[in-house]
């Protein structure tokens, strides 16, 4: 009975049919309304694709909070975001866009898929639906799955389940699942699929590298994931190289260009934004070539002024010399870019996991071998030569050099590199000057719709995981 509700909600929101009650000619004009195999499933993806992409990369979302929060970036004015008033208007439309947006389109879709027997669009609807929840848990904390997306059914206050014991465990299975069902039966229409062109076998790279990286948050709150790491290992579906990755290309102009470059470039608001001290710094002293970048010299690439960036959270930031967007550096121009993309999952970032894997004794093979993989992929992608002045050393002292590494990888990946930071706590960072809570925030408060029209399951969450602040830990937090 779902799969027909699905049928109906996606010809209600789409209006691809049109229905008439003229008796004439019945049985032609209405031949099988709702006959999944008249029904195109491809039709969500793109959509919930760039949705995906478009909340999470939003200069206000994954800019404002999450890459000022580990101090990869900063702004010289309206900076309140960076002493830890995020917009509420963040809050809220992260939540509403994960789940009514992109979570909720991507199970119409897996059911779609799943009556016309298409395991390999089933597969990917589960592969976007678990990041979208993957997402949404480690902003949040605890939140609804069990019950959540039955707002047709009526159900429109749902629990909120534990991250750890629930969640968690429901993402790894729609992983599994997803991992499964794409094994070439059925297609992927190559327009609609903007993220890899129909292509079934790198769809399944990434659910299994995506579950790699679940798992080792996982185990970072205690989860015994040795053995399925070794079997994501021995699969021979993880990532190979840069050509595998995740990424939404984005194009070259408005509506689908990147936000960044919608929000700064053509909005006008470049030297609104600058470097953070501690990235700036840190690769400085590890002469980082990506350093050229990541980050513009002072007065502009080729001034000869070097690299300058903001100490994190001055209040007063109009009265401070880095108040003048003239005395620090900005965001690189590479990243600003109407075409730069949005990634989903880096090769990278795989590799320095596996790193720290190896290192854990969790996975087999060379720790050091993984830990220059990550950082040659890095340099890769950034279209640069040479290396940053680190080697390896196995240890504890290799354990922050692989953080230190997955925190510079992730630049401008606001919301991951935020997650992996609360991860590892490595690089250590000073609070903001300013800061008006004690400590860098471990997460989102709920949005305020919660409070209002779920209340009762709102307050059990509170009560279960901690007070609705942005400094209460999630379970799997250094």
């Amino acid at each position: 009975m779902k799969k027909i509700k699905y049928i109906l909600l996606l010809v209600l929101v789409s209006q691809t049919f049109v229905f008439t009650s003229c008796d004439s000619d019945f049985e032609e004009v209405n031949t099988n309304p709702n006959d999944p195999s008249s029904v195109p499933a491809d039709l969500l993806l793109a959509g919930i694709i760039r949705g995906t992409a478009n909340i999470l990369q939003s200069s206000f979302n994954g800019g404002e909070t999450g890459s000022c929060w580990v101090q990869h970036l900063g702004k010289t004015i309206y900076n309140g975001n960076e002493y830890y008033i995020p917009r509420q208007s963040s809050i809220d439309g992260v939540w509403e866009t994960l789940y009514s947006v992109v979570a909720k389109d991507a199970a119409i879709m897996e059911g779609l898929a799943n009556l016309q027997g298409n395991n390999n669009l089933e597969g990917v609807a589960l592969v976007l639906k678990a990041n979208a929840f993957h997402n949404l848990t480690d902003i949040y904390g605890n939140i609804p799955l069990t019950e959540a997306l039955l707002g047709d059914t009526g159900n429109i206050t749902p629990i909120y389940d534990d991250s750890q014991t629930v969640v968690y465990p429901a993402i790894l299975a729609m992983l599994d699942n997803a991992i499964s069902l794409l094994d070439g039966t059925g297609t992927i229409d190559a327009g609609q699929d903007i993220m890899y062109g129909g292509n079934w076998g790198l769809w399944k790279k990434y659910a299994s590298s995506l579950k790699f990286k679940v798992l080792m948050r996982a185990q970072s709150g205690g989860y015994d994931a040795t053995a399925e790491l070794n079997a994501l290992m021995n699969s021979n579906n993880l990532f190979s190289s840069n050509s595998d990755e995740a990424k939404l290309v984005y194009l070259s102009a408005e509506p689908n260009a990147n936000p960044f470059f919608e929000a700064l470039v053509n909005g006008g608001r470049t030297t609104e934004w600058s470097m953070g001290e501690e990235l700036v710094e840190l690769m400085k002293a590890k002469n980082d070539p990506r350093l050229a970048v990541y980050a513009q010299e002072v007065g502009g690439d080729g001034s000869g002024g070097g690299y300058v960036g903001k100490p994190a959270g001055i209040r007063d930031i109009g009265n401070s010399i880095f108040g003048d967007s003239g005395n620090i550096s900005l965001i690189g121009t590479k990243y600003l870019e109407a075409e730069q993309p949005y990634y989903f999952m880096t090769y990278a970032h795989l590799s320095l996991l596996m790193a720290e894997a190896a290192e854990k004794g969790l996975i087999t093979g060379s720790a050091a071998t993984y830990f220059n993989q990550g950082i040659a992929a890095s340099i890769s992608a950034n279209g640069v030569t040479g290396s940053p002045n680190v080697s390896y050393v196995s240890g504890s002292t290799g354990i922050t050099q692989i953080a230190e590494q997955i925190w510079i990888a992730l630049y401008m990946q606001g919301f991951e590199a935020w997650s992996e930071w609360r991860r590892t706590g490595i690089p250590v960072l000073p609070l903001a000057q300013d800061a008006i809570v004690t400590s860098i925030p471990s997460r989102y408060s709920y949005p305020l719709t919660q409070q209002s029209l779920n209340n009762e399951n709102y307050t059990s969450a509170v009560a279960n995981q901690g007070a609705d602040k942005l400094t209460t830990s999630l379970w799997w937090q250094n």
